[in-house]
């Protein structure tokens, strides 16, 4: 149960980054994957990027935000294994 745990959060991280990524391709938000990955990561990372203000052009609230989600999967993970 652990490990899918692991699973799921690194693959959250890894939708993190291909929506980061597909930000650098002119209209890849607008396709398919784009739209998908639209609906699953900016929800989480909305709060982020209230917070915290892009330093020239660059954001950095995903940054922060997989950092966020690091920590938060590992404490989840440590709960989880002191109840088991």
């Amino acid at each position: 149960m652990i490990e899918v745990i692991g699973w799921l959060f690194q693959i959250y991280s890894y939708m993190i980054i291909a929506y980061v990524l597909l930000s650098w391709l002119p209209n890849a938000r607008e396709s398919v994957v784009g739209d998908l990955l639209s609906k699953c990561v900016e929800p989480y990372l909305s709060p982020f990027r209230r917070f915290i203000p892009p330093i020239g052009m660059i954001d950095i609230s995903p940054i922060v935000a997989l950092i966020a989600l690091r920590f938060a999967s590992y404490g989840l993970i440590s709960l989880i294994s002191n109840l088991i």
